[in-house]
C-alpha cells in the first residue's frame, strides 16, 4: 500500500513539474519597452517677458531708447535747403567764369531768353552778355560772390541778392578794385535751374 502512495506522488509531481516548465516555455519573457519620457517646456513667467531680448523691441522702441529722432524735416524745408546751397554753389561757379573768360560755363547757366541790366545800365540779352564777358580787356586777378542770400518764391522761382568784389588791370595797365550788387533771378525749368534776369550797380571803385 505505501508503495502505491509512493507512486501516485512521485506521478502527481511530475505533472505538476511538467506544467510548470510548459508555462514558462509558452510565456516567453517580455521584451522591455524602452520608456518615453514627455518633457513639458514650462510656460513663460512674467520675469522672463519682461527680460526679452532687445532685438526683438521694434525698431521704434530702439529709436527712443537710444534717444533719435523719430521724424525727419519736411519735403518743403529739405527742399528749400538744397536749392538754396545749389543756387549759390551758381553764383560762386558764375563769379569764377568770368575772370577766366569761361563762356560756356556762364551759358550752361543762362537761360536762353535771358535779359540783364549791366552796371552801366546797358539792356542785354544773352548773345550781348557772353560777348561782353568773353572779349572784355580786364585782366582778373581775383572774383568773389559773397553775402549772398536766397529768396524763394514756390518751388520754381528764386531771387540771388549777393555782392561781386572783382580786383584786376584795365587795358590801361591800372589796377582796379570793384565791387558791385546784384539781384539774379532764377527759374526751376524742366529740372534744372536756370538764371533768367539779373541786374548789377557798381557801389564801390577803387
Amino acid at each position: 500500500m505505501k508503495l502505491i502512495t509512493s507512486l501516485v506522488g512521485i506521478v502527481a509531481l511530475s505533472l505538476v513539474t511538467s506544467a510548470l516548465a510548459q508555462d514558462e516555455t509558452a510565456t516567453p519573457p517580455s521584451e522591455e519597452i524602452p520608456s518615453t519620457t514627455i518633457q513639458e517646456t514650462p510656460a513663460p513667467t512674467p520675469e522672463a517677458k519682461a527680460t526679452t531680448s532687445p532685438t526683438a523691441q521694434p525698431a521704434a522702441q530702439k529709436k527712443r531708447a537710444t534717444g533719435t529722432a523719430t521724424t525727419s524735416p519736411g519735403p518743403a524745408r529739405g527742399k528749400q535747403m538744397s536749392v538754396s546751397a545749389m543756387l549759390k554753389d551758381n553764383e560762386t561757379r558764375w563769379s569764377a567764369a568770368i575772370a577766366k573768360h569761361d563762356t560756356a560755363t556762364i551759358e550752361s547757366m543762362v537761360a536762353p531768353d535771358f535779359i540783364g541790366v549791366s552796371p552801366k545800365g546797358k539792356v542785354q540779352n544773352l548773345r550781348a552778355m557772353l560777348a561782353e564777358a568773353k572779349t572784355g580787356t580786364d585782366t582778373y586777378t581775383s572774383t568773389k560772390a559773397e553775402k549772398l542770400d536766397v529768396h524763394l518764391y514756390g518751388p520754381s522761382v528764386a531771387v540771388v541778392v549777393g555782392m561781386a568784389n572783382v580786383k584786376g588791370t584795365g587795358k590801361d595797365g591800372k589796377a582796379f578794385d570793384r565791387t558791385y550788387r546784384f539781384t539774379d533771378t532764377w527759374m526751376d525749368r524742366g529740372g534744372k535751374w536756370q538764371c533768367i534776369a539779373s541786374q548789377s550797380t557798381l557801389v564801390d571803385q577803387r
